[in-house]
């Protein structure tokens, strides 16, 4: 779609489905993805919120699998728009009215969230699910109809969501009852099978995406994971000063908190993922698929810091250890995932493997410390180990300066 098209979005009723130009220049999110991503907030933060009861209860058993799950499908959603956007995004009528019916999937998604952690009533999600899959099946038709270069590939599309989509609801009829092992077995079976759609439909023609606007549509929901991240913890805040509860500790644990997610966003962008994905496009599957882990851990760090404020001002079922590795682990995770995805898309990665490494292995065990120091002391240790790596990482990585006598030209004798 031309540029002058795109001036006039919202005023041309149809443009004609073809794949963008993966060198189209200033090429950025439109504001109807913008738009989208705010339905993924609701789902997100109903997914934070109980886990965190989850954690507080010391209920993880069924609720971590719940969570991991539930969060592939607002993900792996998510996910697909991005990519269908990047390559055919026409921003006319009916992509628009189809993008709002993804959103309205979402929502009754978001829905089901409660009934999914309390009873492991999957219907509301899977109907949530339905409606997103279906929407995007209509998008990738249409791409089949008007885009001859990419039809085959579009086509493939179409029949492979579809069919996985018919086994999700045969899911959802044949599982009741079962071990909740053998229900979670079969939705990964499910889920490696909606992992694997992208990789045989492409195999005709790759999809034209757009490095850029896909690295900032990342980037975007990672502000968007961590933003619900701070909405939890600040619900928690409020909560503990209303009741009269807040303290020392209370303050330091308030402050570490929302300065490690702030130093996590700095070791996110520290990484040039835009570069990367222009000159590895093969490894966009591997870098694309593997951002589960950085938005999982990044959601489950909001539950952890909710409960963290939670058990200054209250008793609570789960130990304090507990509570200090369910801010740990997520912290660890993201560490090591950053690592694993973009050592093979800039090699070498920005922060050196030995500091990001070393700092996720230290995390691990900070949360030991929990009997000699207070809660908020080991927030704030954590805290100061992803300070560390920035400031490390600044210093080692930092441009070096070019000396007089280099920039002066040889003079002939």
């Amino acid at each position: 779609m031309s540029k002058d098209a795109h001036a006039l979005s919202g005023l041309i009723p149809v443009v004609r489905m073809r794949s963008r130009s993966i060198d189209e220049p200033g090429r950025v999110s439109s504001p109807l993805e913008l738009l989208f991503d705010l339905t993924f907030v609701v789902a997100i933060a109903s997914i934070v919120t109980q886990l965190a009861h989850a954690i507080a209860e010391d209920h993880l058993d069924t609720a971590l699998p719940n969570y991991l799950m539930v969060f592939f499908a607002i993900w792996w959603a998510w996910l697909n728009f991005t990519w269908f956007a990047s390559a055919y995004d026409t921003d006319d009528v009916p992509y628009r009215l189809l993008t709002m019916l993804q959103m309205g999937g979402v929502l009754v998604l978001a829905a089901g969230v409660p009934t999914a952690f309390e009873g492991q009533n999957f219907t509301l999600i899977t109907l949530g699910y339905f409606i997103m899959r279906i929407a995007l099946v209509a998008q990738w038709l249409r791409a089949a109809t008007q885009d001859r270069e990419g039809r085959a590939t579009a086509v493939r599309y179409a029949i492979g969501i579809s069919v996985v989509q018919a086994l999700w609801i045969l899911r959802l009829f044949l599982v009741q009852g079962w071990p909740f092992g053998a229900e979670v077995a079969i939705f990964a079976l499910l889920a490696a099978c909606e992992m694997a759609v992208p990789i045989w439909a492409e195999r005709p023609r790759m999809t034209t995406w757009h490095p850029h606007h896909v690295a900032e549509r990342y980037s975007l929901f990672t502000i968007i994971v961590l933003g619900e991240s701070v909405l939890a913890s600040s619900v928690s805040v409020q909560g503990v000063v209303s009741a009269g509860s807040s303290s020392g500790e209370f303050v330091l644990l308030a402050a570490s908190g929302l300065t490690l997610l702030f130093g996590l966003w700095w070791v996110y962008f520290l990484e040039p993922a835009h570069e990367g994905l222009e000159r590895n496009r093969s490894w966009s599957y591997f870098w694309g698929y593997g951002h589960y882990f950085v938005f999982a851990s990044l959601a489950a760090l909001g539950a952890g810091l909710e409960v963290s404020v939670e058990a200054i001002g209250h008793h609570l079922d789960a130990s304090a250890v507990v509570v200090a590795y369910s801010i740990a682990i997520p912290v660890a995770v993201f560490l090591v995932a950053m690592w694993v995805l973009y050592r093979p898309l800039i090699r070498p990665t920005v922060i050196p493997p030995a500091v990001s490494l070393g700092a996720a292995v230290v995390i691990l065990l900070l949360p030991l410390l929990t009997g000699v120091l207070p809660l908020a002391g080991v927030v704030l240790a954590i805290t100061i180990v992803i300070a560390l790596v920035i400031a490390v990482t600044i210093v080692l990585r930092r441009p070096k300066p070019v000396s007089r006598s280099a920039e002066a030209p040889a003079v002939p004798s």
